[in-house]
């Protein structure tokens, strides 16, 4: 059973959606604000999720000892007993002050949040919806507990919360293994690349065995495989694939499904690796498949393979030039030289994907996103929009993982120009070091506090 606490400013909601879930009417509802004010508890359920559902007072700050100081106390206590809060804010009177202030008082418990943007009956309030993204609560719901919109998606993220308090790590369990959740969850590995440039042999090698079939001939892989292997402790599942000719080059049909095959693979991994020929480092081909990985939003590694027969010097020299000038949507890939044949680099190589891995799934904290925008546009300010006046970007906000995507909110977001969206991209990548995986930054526009 989840405790589910139902947190916001008064008057957003907050009790009509307990109502709903508990299935009779509990809690009294009235337009006027601040009619609740202790906490209110009740079994509830939604679909096949059974709920332990707490209604709070409408938070409003006080530093006295009065009744709202009271009412605040109470509304602690339902946020720390909580498995989760449900966050209401009215997305058509749109964000006030309070919902923010609330919102980093809620950020500092560490608690998981689902946000909702409550009284969406219609497309006015899509301008708020986009707006909350300030809040560093994650991506709104469009939400409205009266008219049950949005209840759907609801379900969906607190069937996901339970499933992970279902396989919650006890404290002895955490302190032999701190990584024990993540350890369950085995991570994807694609191997990719042109064919004949050692991907079988690869995988063996990382698995001990002589599970691909390989030899010179090129084209020995068919279609994509998938085994199951554990490196440190840590899940895996290695995928490997047929060889990606040029598209003009592939006639046959069978070989038309290998690649339809390996395509598929690489956009269901979390990791791709590119493996190359050490003596043919990111030719044309290579550079397309790169391409095709960061555009679905794929962590990349590449892998240099058959380094203790190639010309390093040369080698180097071409892959640095190529991923300089020619792969800049991923800067900073992690370039492992390996040989598959001798077993040699194989641990760098397997470091090098849980780090990129880690990176891929990073959630920057509100704060030092916040510390970083202002200081970015101090040092390079915006430039000057169409109408000759500086373009305001007001605030940033991640929107989500897998791969880190954040939307920066403008109130000419038309005008800005894409090489300054470039250099903020780019500064994001160097300062929290997220090298090796596609970025998604989009500019949005700002909601008007004074249009109605």
């Amino acid at each position: 059973m989840l405790t589910v606490a139902i947190i916001g400013r008064p008057n957003v909601g907050k009790s009509t959606l307990f109502n709903r879930l508990v299935g009779k009417k509990l809690a009294i509802v009235h337009d006027k604000p601040g009619v609740t004010r202790d906490r209110k508890m009740a079994p509830a359920k939604l679909k096949d999720i059974e709920l332990n559902l707490i209604d709070t007072a409408g938070y409003e700050y006080s530093t006295v000892d009065n009744m709202e100081q009271r009412m605040w106390k109470q509304t602690q206590m339902a946020i720390n007993d909580a498995d989760v809060c449900l966050f209401m804010f009215d997305a058509r009177a749109g964000l006030q002050p309070y919902d923010e202030f609330f919102a980093d008082l809620v950020r500092k418990t560490q608690k998981p949040v689902l946000l909702l943007a409550n009284k969406c009956e219609g497309k006015k309030q899509e301008d708020a919806i986009h707006e909350a993204y300030k809040l560093g609560l994650g991506q709104p719901i469009p939400f409205s507990a009266e008219h049950g919109i949005g209840f759907d998606d609801l379900y969906m993220e607190l069937a996901d919360i339970e499933e992970k308090k279902a396989t919650q790590p006890t404290a002895t369990q955490i302190e032999d293994d701190t990584n024990t959740e993540q350890n369950n969850r085995p991570i994807q590995i694609a191997f990719v690349g042109r064919p004949n440039v050692g991907k079988s042999t690869l995988v063996n090698a990382l698995l001990g065995d002589e599970r691909m079939l390989t030899g010179p001939e090129a084209g020995m892989t068919r279609d994509a495989i998938t085994t199951e292997w554990t490196w440190k402790g840590q899940r895996f599942k290695l995928v490997d694939t047929a060889g990606l000719r040029r598209q003009s080059k592939v006639s046959d049909s069978l070989e038309k499904m290998s690649v339809e095959s390996t395509i598929y693979a690489a956009n269901m991994a979390q990791v791709v690796v590119l493996v190359l020929d050490a003596d043919a480092v990111l030719d044309k081909q290579d550079l397309t498949i790169a391409r095709k990985v960061a555009d679905e939003g794929r962590a990349l590694v590449i892998a240099v393979n058959k380094w203790d027969i190639a010309n390093r010097r040369e080698a180097l020299e071409r892959l640095n030039y190529k991923l300089e000038t020619s792969l800049t949507q991923v800067t900073g890939v992690p370039t492992v030289t390996i040989s598959a044949l001798k077993k040699e680099g194989l641990d760098k190589l397997m470091s090098a994907v849980q780090k990129v891995y880690k990176r891929w799934n990073m959630r920057i904290p509100t704060a030092p996103l916040n510390k970083w925008f202002a200081e970015v546009q101090e040092q390079n300010p915006a430039p000057l929009g169409k109408n000759k006046r500086r373009i305001k970007l007001k605030y940033v906000t991640q929107a989500k993982t897998r791969p880190p995507s954040f939307y920066i909110f403008s109130s000419n977001p038309e005008g800005l120009p894409e090489s300054y969206l470039r250099y903020l991209t780019n500064s994001l990548r160097q300062t929290f070091d997220m090298g090796g995986i596609p970025l998604r930054v989009t500019v949005r526009k700002a909601n008007n506090p004074y249009v109605s």
